[in-house]
C-alpha cells in the first residue's frame, strides 16, 4: 500500500486529474473495491481458512493495481484473523505488535518509493520489484501461518455449537442481521479512523506538493507519517501498561486532532521552505502517532469481548469502518476544490476530537484494565 501511495502524485498526472474532486472520484474506486469484497473476504476466510486466504490475497495484492481495493481487504480479514488466532495462543495483547510489522513494511515500501522517485524509475518497475519482493516473502513466510477451523468449529458449549451450526453465518447475510452493539460502538471509531488513514495515504503526497510547495526530494510526508505510524504501534503495549487501552485511545484521538490543526494553520505561516517542512511533517508525525493504536486496540477489543465468530466479528467491523474509506476521497476532494485541501484537513482533525469524545462515553470501552493488559 506504501507503494502505491508514494507514486499517487504519478498517477494523479497520469490521469490529468487537475482538479481535487476528480482525483477524489478516481480514488474513491479503491474504497469501492474493498467495500465489495467484504461480504466476499468474510466468506472465504469462514469457509477455506484464515491461513489459505492471507497466501492468495497477499499475492493477488502485490500483482494488481484494478483490484487492490479488493485484495485489500481480503488481506485485512484474512491477515487480522490469523494475528487473533496467534493473540489467543500467545496468551498476551499482541495484536498491536503485528500492525507495528504492517507499519514497518509501509515505512520499507514509503523509503523504497521515494528512492524510485528520485532516481526516476517508472511506476511499472518500481511495482514489479515490490511484487517480487513480496513473492520471496510470501513463500519463505508461509509455514509459519497457523491453520484456523473453517466455521468456527472449536466450540465450548452445547448452546453456541447449535447456533453456529443452524444460522451457518455467511458474508452475504452479514450485512442484513443485526450485529452486537459492541461492534456497532467499535466499528463509529474504525470508521472515523479509516477517514483519517485515507487522508495520510491518498492526500498526503498530493498536501505536500500542491500546498508545501515543496520539490520532489523534500516531499517527506507520507514517509514521517509512516514512520511514527510504525513507532507508536511498538509503543503500544508499554503504553497499555502504563494507562490501559481506554486512556490510550482517548491521547489517539487527540494526537490526531493536534496533528491536523497544525499542519493545516501553522503549515504555511513561515516563508522559510525548510520551517514548512518541518512544521509540516511535525504534525504528520502527530497524526501518524495518533492513528497507530487506533485499529490495532479495536480488533484486539474484538478478540477479547465479541461473542461473535472471529472472521465474521472482523467482517462486520469492517463492513462499518470501510464506509470512512468510502466517504474519505469524495469528502476531501470536494472540501479542496471548493475551499482548500487545509480546510479539508482541519475537517479530519475535528474527527479525532470525536475519537476522543465516543471512547470516553461509550460502554464498548469499559474494561478491566488489570486483566486486560499485556503480561
Amino acid at each position: 500500500m506504501a507503494s502505491w501511495a508514494s507514486r499517487i502524485p504519478d498517477f494523479k498526472d497520469v490521469f490529468a486529474a487537475n482538479y481535487a474532486f476528480y482525483w477524489g472520484l478516481i480514488l474513491f474506486m479503491i474504497p469501492v473495491g474493498k467495500f465489495v469484497a467484504i461480504p466476499l473476504a468474510g466468506y472465504l476466510v469462514s469457509k477455506l481458512g484464515s491461513r489459505s486466504m492471507v497466501q492468495v490475497s497477499i499475492l493477488g495484492y502485490a500483482s494488481s493495481l484494478l483490484c487492490i481495493g479488493v485484495c485489500w481487504n481480503l488481506c485485512d480479514i484474512s491477515f487480522n484473523t490469523q494475528g487473533i488466532e496467534v493473540e489467543r495462543i500467545y496468551g498476551k495483547t499482541i495484536m498491536v505488535t503485528f500492525h507495528g510489522g504492517w507499519s514497518l513494511g509501509a515505512c520499507a515500501g514509503a523509503l523504497i518509493g521515494f528512492v524510485m522517485i528520485l532516481a526516476g524509475v517508472s511506476p511499472i518497475w518500481h511495482y514489479t520489484l515490490i511484487f517480487i519482493i513480496i513473492l520471496i516473502i510470501a513463500l519463505s513466510g508461509r509455514k509459519y501461518l497457523q491453520e484456523s477451523a473453517p466455521q468456527e468449529t472449536e466450540v465450548s458449549d452445547t448452546k453456541t455449537q447449535e447456533r453456529n451450526t443452524a444460522k451457518a453465518p455467511n458474508g452475504f447475510r452479514l450485512l442484513f442481521q443485526k450485529p452486537e452493539m459492541l461492534l456497532l460502538q467499535l466499528g463509529l471509531v474504525g470508521l472515523f479512523a479509516l477517514i483519517v488513514e485515507s487522508a495520510m495515504f491518498d492526500w498526503s503526497a498530493v498536501y505536500f506538493e500542491s500546498v508545501v510547495h515543496v520539490p520532489k526530494s523534500l516531499q517527506i510526508g507520507f514517509l514521517v507519517f509512516m514512520i511514527m505510524m510504525a513507532t507508536g504501534r511498538f509503543l503500544t503495549n508499554y503504553a497499555y501498561q502504563l494507562w490501559g487501552k481506554k486512556k490510550v485511545l482517548q491521547l489517539a484521538g487527540s494526537f490526531i486532532c493536534i496533528g491536523f490543526f497544525v499542519s493545516a494553520l501553522l503549515g504555511g505561516v513561515f516563508e522559510s521552505m525548510a520551517m514548512k517542512v518541518i512544521i509540516n511533517s511535525l504534525g504528520f508525525m502527530l497524526v501518524g502517532l495518533g492513528i497507530s493504536c487506533i485499529v490495532p486496540t479495536l480488533y484486539s477489543f474484538v478478540g477479547a469481548k465479541s461473542k461473535t465468530p472471529v472472521s465474521i466479528a472482523l467482517t462486520i467491523l469492517s463492513s462499518i469502518s470501510f464506509i470512512g474509506s468510502l466517504i474519505a476521497p469524495l469528502l476531501i476532494g470536494a472540501v479542496s476544490q471548493a475551499f482548500d485541501i487545509r480546510i479539508a484537513y482541519m475537517i479530519i482533525g475535528i474527527l479525532g476530537g470525536c475519537i476522543v469524545l465516543i471512547v470516553s462515553f461509550s460502554s464498548a470501552f469499559n474494561i478491566q484494565e488489570s486483566g486486560d493488559k499485556p503480561e
